[in-house]
């Protein structure tokens, strides 16, 4: 089995993988008005606290079952938890968690292409406050324009994946991370010479103890724990099936680094973008989702060369979408690959049209069933979807990965360790044992308890 998996051809393949199903739209518009209502840099520090405490060590531990295991996710437990255990149940858990993520992601995802599209075609110049606001909820309201959208997504995505690992998802994910972090940089730059950037730079970056406290220090830890949790992908196996692709030649600790540092990068700098804009232009920068849709384009709408810049900005969030679709949808594929054994252009024409038949439920809930609100008025199917995976699947799946890889029950520390370990590069210590054993476990069961009472006050 071993010698006929595809693998990867590059250590930059892998981490470019990685970091591209990592970086998605939770950090590029998520991440910035998080930051922005939670106090600046008290939250960013608290960020980057959870990250190294939780986020990179269970992200090593879902690369590794995934490495050890040669497998896809849906059969990764199955040399490796003992005879008689159930652990594998989680493997299809986790299948259906990424095929959950996608019904509503992918949806997201035709609405930037939508709006780069727009801007590329100069639909935006000259266009008022009013009109912009009316241009997203005509979007929202039509069947049309959402399936069609969606089908563009789908098509782009399943396309890259039938080429093949090296040659469709590798090749094209390095170009077009290494474009998103080009485009970035020329963002960030162009943003600091706006009239505003220093008031929005240090909002942004400053911390603001009064803004932290009349939110309550408890809320922004949370906050930040939650942050640091979902924006890395960890849970459902897709990452694990990133660590079944590659070799035992570096160490899984350092892999985990170097790809939390580029998602924290591409955060950050989607920040330093998006506040002195906002703070040149007196826009509210708590504007929460509509921050993308609305505020951006109000934003580029007033400013010199707003057509080009506009479609710069949604360029960049379409390659940070489409890098996570790539990257889960190649995680459904290799799931059904290893429970058929078809080839993997079948596959990818299979799973493409049910994964388009999966997400017309969310692509239809803001048009014909609108009525359809499960947790009250003005939610929909989306927040249905997104509760699912972001507050029960990903939380469960991460404490899963950590029990699994410390008790005997399960695989064990030491054969953790030693995959982990396998290697050149950053080493996890021993002396993580009984910290990863009892502490974070706790630590993730009160994220989860917590998380769903906050859900349905």
């Amino acid at each position: 089995m071993e010698n006929s998996r595809e693998k990867l051809s590059s250590r930059l393949g892998f981490i470019l993988l990685s970091a591209g199903c990592a970086i998605g739209l939770g950090n590029v518009w998520k991440f910035p008005y998080i930051t922005g209502q939670y106090g600046g840099g008290v939250f960013l520090i608290l960020y980057f606290l959870m990250l190294i405490m939780f986020g990179i060590p269970i992200m090593t531990m879902e690369f590794a079952i995934g490495r050890a295991s040669q497998k896809a996710p849906v059969r990764m437990y199955d040399d490796l938890e003992p005879k008689n255990s159930k652990w594998h149940i989680h493997g299809v858990v986790g299948m259906i968690g990424c095929i959950m993520l996608m019904m509503y992601y992918a949806v997201v995802a035709g609405w930037i292409l939508r709006y780069f599209v727009r801007f590329l075609c100069g639909d935006f110049t000259n266009a008022t406050p009013d009109m912009i606001g009316e241009e997203f909820g005509a979007m929202l309201s039509s069947p049309a324009i959402n399936i069609g959208y969606l089908a563009v997504v789908v098509i782009i995505s399943f396309t890259v994946l039938a080429i093949g690992l090296q040659g469709g998802l590798e090749r094209i994910t390095k170009y077009m991370m290494v474009a998103l972090l080009l485009i970035m940089i020329i963002l960030a730059i162009n943003s600091f010479t706006m009239p505003g950037s220093k008031e929005g730079l240090s909002f942004f970056l400053l911390p603001d103890i009064k803004r932290t406290m009349d939110i309550g220090f408890s809320n922004v830890l949370m906050g930040a724990l939650n942050q640091a949790f979902f924006t890395l992908s960890i849970g459902i196996g897709s990452m694990a099936v990133f660590g079944s692709y590659i070799n035992k030649d570096r160490s899984l600790l350092g892999e985990s680094v170097n790809i939390t540092i580029l998602d924290t990068f591409v955060a950050i700098t989607a920040g330093l973008i998006m506040f002195p804009a906002c703070f040149s232009y007196g826009i509210d920068v708590n504007a929460g989702p509509s921050l993308l849709f609305i505020t951006m384009p109000n934003v580029f709408a007033n400013m010199n060369l707003g057509r080009l810049w506009g479609t710069l900005f949604f360029l960049f969030m379409s390659f940070a979408a489409l890098s996570t679709a790539f990257a889960v949808y190649e995680n459904v594929i290799a799931n059904v690959m290893e429970l058929t054994g078809l080839g993997r252009k079948k596959t990818c024409l299979i799973c493409g049209i049910g994964m388009f038949i999966l997400a017309l439920p969310c692509a239809l809930g803001f048009n014909i069933w609108s009525g359809f609100m499960p947790f009250g008025e003005g939610t929909g199917i989306l927040d249905l979807e997104d509760f699912v995976v972001s507050n029960l699947l990903l939380p469960i799946g991460a404490i899963v990965y950590v029990i699994f890889c410390t008790v005997r029950y399960g695989w064990g520390w030491d054969s953790f360790i030693n995959e982990a370990n396998a290697g050149k590069g950053l080493k996890m210590p021993n002396w993580l044992k009984n910290y990863m054993k009892f502490f974070v476990p706790v630590v993730l069961m009160v994220i989860l308890i917590v998380g769903l009472i906050g859900f349905f006050k």
